[in-house]
C-alpha cells in the first residue's frame, strides 16, 4: 500500500472511530509508529482536523464536525458490500481486499453487524501459489503490458505465448486469464495454475476494443449436449442447485430424472464421474457409449 493510500485509509477509519492508538494502526498497516507520526504530520499540514490525545488509552481523532454524513449508504448497505468483500476475500488472498474489508469495517458499527449470512470456501494451498501469477496479470491488465508465459495445457504440451491481458475470471474453483494470443491471433482463455514462467513485458498494446467484448463473451463456450440422467435423491440438491428445479422429474421409487445440457467432452464426463452410483446416464445413446468409454479407461487404470 502507497502513503495516499494509507492517508485515505487513516482518515476513513477516523470518521469512525473515536480515538485510533499510533500502536493500532502501525500494526494494520504494517509499518513503524514513526511512519504513523509522520503520516498524522502531513494530514495536519493538509487542513485535516486531526487531534492527538496522551495517556495510556490516548492516540488519534478527528474533529467531529469534520466527519461524513453516511446517509448515502446506510448500515444494511454496508454490511452487504462487506459481506460480498469477505467472500471474495477468500478466493483472491488479496492485501488490497484485506485493506478495502478494513475500510469498510471502520465505517460500520460492530453492534450492527447481523453475521446473517457467512461465505465459505475451501482453503486450499494450491490457491495461495498462484497468488503471485494473479497479481502480475492483474497489473498487466491496468498497464495494458504484454505479458510472456509458458503454458501448460492439459496433455502436458508445453508452448510459450504472449498474450495482450483482458480480464481475470474466477470460475468455480478456478482462476483463468482471458486475452488476445499473438501466436495463434485470437483470443484465448489460460487457466493460471496451468501459466509458467509468467513475465510482463515492458510494450504496451492497444486494446481490440471492437472485438473485445463481443470475443470474451462468446469464446470458449464448449458445444452442449441435452442427456437425460436417472440420478439418486442423495444428489437432487446439487443438480438443483446447477441446474433448477424444472430439470429434475420424478421416474420412480430409487430415481429422478434429470435433463441437462453437459459438454460432450472430457469436462462433462469428469463432472458425471463425480456423482458415482449416484447417477446413470441413458439418453442419447452416442453420450452413454463416449461416457462409457470414458469410464472404461478409468477402470483400466486400477486393473
Amino acid at each position: 500500500m502507497d502513503k495516499v493510500e494509507r492517508l485515505i485509509s487513516i482518515i476513513m477509519i477516523l470518521l469512525k472511530k473515536e480515538i485510533v492508538s499510533a500502536t493500532q494502526f502501525a500494526q494494520l498497516f504494517q509499518v513503524s509508529k514513526r511512519t504513523i507520526l509522520r503520516d498524522m504530520e502531513t494530514l495536519s499540514l493538509a487542513n485535516i482536523p486531526i487531534y492527538s490525545i496522551n495517556g495510556v488509552h490516548g492516540g488519534y481523532g478527528i474533529l467531529e464536525e469534520y466527519k461524513v454524513d453516511k446517509r448515502l449508504l446506510s448500515s444494511s448497505d454496508l454490511e452487504n458490500i462487506l459481506t460480498a468483500l469477505s467472500g471474495f476475500e477468500k478466493i483472491l488472498i488479496s492485501e488490497e481486499v484485506e485493506t478495502t474489508i478494513k475500510k469498510i469495517e471502520a465505517m460500520v458499527s460492530p453492534l450492527s453487524l447481523k453475521n446473517s449470512i457467512q461465505l465459505s470456501f475451501y482453503d486450499w494451498e494450491g490457491r495461495s501459489e498462484i497468488l503471485q501469477t494473479l497479481k502480475l496479470c492483474q497489473q498487466a491488465i491496468l498497464m495494458r503490458r504484454l505479458v510472456s508465459f509458458d503454458y501448460i495445457d492439459k496433455n502436458g504440451a508445453t508452448t510459450n505465448r504472449t498474450v495482450e491481458p483482458y480480464q481475470l475470471h474466477f470460475s468455480e474453483t478456478s482462476w483463468y486469464l482471458k486475452g488476445f494470443c499473438l501466436q495463434r491471433m485470437g483470443y484465448r482463455t489460460f487457466k493460471l495454475s496451468r501459466i509458467d514462467r509468467l513475465d510482463m513485458d515492458e510494450k504496451t498494446f492497444k486494446p481490440r476494443e471492437y472485438l473485445l467484448e463481443q470475443e470474451l463473451g462468446t469464446a470458449y463456450q464448449p458445444q452442449l449436449v441435452a442427456i437425460k440422467a436417472l440420478i439418486s435423491p442423495a444428489v437432487k440438491d446439487q443438480f438443483i442447485e446447477r441446474y433448477g428445479r424444472k430439470s429434475i422429474e420424478n421416474y420412480n421409487s430409487e430415481y429422478l430424472l434429470a435433463t441437462i445440457d453437459i459438454p460432450h467432452n472430457s469436462t462433462g464426463f469428469q463432472f458425471l464421474a463425480s456423482f458415482g452410483t449416484n447417477l446413470e446416464v441413458v439418453e442419447p445413446k452416442s453420450y452413454v457409449d463416449d461416457f462409457r468409454n470414458y469410464l472404461n479407461k478409468m477402470i483400466e487404470k486400477y486393473l
